[in-house]
């Protein structure tokens, strides 16, 4: 077993501060090292920014932000974290169900490819949101003011193109989309770098599942009940799914059994993060651990989160926090543990 931490994150203010006070803290970590070794040294700037105007233009004073802190380039910046031009990857997992009162997801990958962040901001160009970053400025999943819930779920690298990496369009979602038919929209008129699900609800109840390649996207919806893994479920898209994805057809059938036994909002979080749950996973070496799980409840804002193997659950009513009142937690804490070989 290894030890396992995330820092909580927490600031106000225009976008540009809080990427300053982001970047300091990250200044001399590992983390810019860890994405200099698996970006690209230099990106196309004027594409980058054209995407980031369309979408999220307050996210360029954030990358600014950022790089002063980090005291590097802003071009630098943009290469390590915007999510525009990233090399493409081998597999990652996630798994969600989704009903009109809660979301739950776990996302499983690698610590050693995990910011180890969880951020609650609240800008002044955008809305307030909470959850975990990837890239630094990306997220794998959160929610925002307004009470719409985003999380990404790797499907293939099939077409793989340069264009906006999954993250980033999570956190350009939840920073300007209040419900989920403006996140579809939004999210069919973005250049996907490559082929994920986008699982989602929001406060009225609506969710979900985006299916998008750099090609083509399709909706799946269902007012009462969806499940999300990594493989595509339309027709039209089954195509790019990776040759085997007898894993992610399991987790869906396993997730669909579920909702015939009318489970609330902790029991399906206290069983999507129970290490002996079907849907927890220790094979961190091959790149399918789980990391963190998190879930949202539509009706009263309350956000469970919880990291690997660990005891604490942060407990957040998101009104309460948008409306100033801080967390006193500044870090999770939990274990990895791999399996005997």
């Amino acid at each position: 077993m290894s030890d396992f931490n995330v820092n909580i994150f927490q600031h106000r203010g225009n976008s540009y501060q809080i990427g300053l006070n982001l970047g300091k803290q990250l200044f001399g970590t590992r983390i810019p090292q860890r994405f200099e070794k698996i970006t690209h040294p230099a990106i196309d700037t004027s594409n980058m920014e054209e995407i980031y105007r369309t979408f999220a233009p307050h996210l360029l004073d954030e990358l600014e932000g950022l790089a002063d802190g980090l005291q590097v380039s802003r071009a630098k910046a943009a290469a390590l974290f915007s999510g525009c031009d990233v090399p493409k990857h081998e597999a990652l997992g996630c798994s969600a169900m989704l009903t009109d009162d809660y979301y739950v997801r776990n996302y499983d990958f690698t610590p050693e490819l995990y910011d180890g962040y969880f951020s609650l901001i609240q800008p002044q160009a955008a809305f307030a949101t909470a959850g975990y970053n990837l890239q630094v400025v990306g997220r794998h999943d959160g929610v925002n003011e307004r009470g719409l819930v985003v999380g990404l779920h790797f499907v293939s690298n099939s077409g793989y193109t340069r264009g906006i990496s999954a993250w980033t369009a999570i956190r350009m979602v939840l920073d300007t989309c209040s419900i989920v038919s403006e996140a579809i929209d939004m999210l069919k008129e973005m250049p996907h770098a490559g082929c994920y699900n986008f699982s989602m609800g929001d406060r009225a109840g609506q969710t979900a599942v985006v299916e998008a390649s750099p090609e083509h996207v399709v909706v799946r919806e269902d007012r009462s009940f969806l499940t999300c893994t990594n493989h595509f479920q339309a027709q039209s898209l089954q195509h790019k799914n990776r040759p085997v994805i007898d894993n992610s057809v399991d987790r869906h059938t396993y997730i669909q059994t579920m909702n015939e036994k009318k489970l609330t909002q902790e029991e399906v979080f206290d069983h999507f993060r129970d290490k002996e749950s079907p849907l927890f996973y220790m094979d961190y070496d091959a790149l399918f651990g789980t990391l963190h799980t998190f879930s949202y409840g539509y009706k009263n804002g309350r956000i469970l989160t919880s990291i690997a193997q660990s005891d604490q659950v942060l407990d957040i009513h998101f009104d309460e926090w948008v409306a100033e009142s801080d967390l006193s937690e500044q870090l999770l804490q939990g274990m990895i543990e791999r399996p005997m070989k």
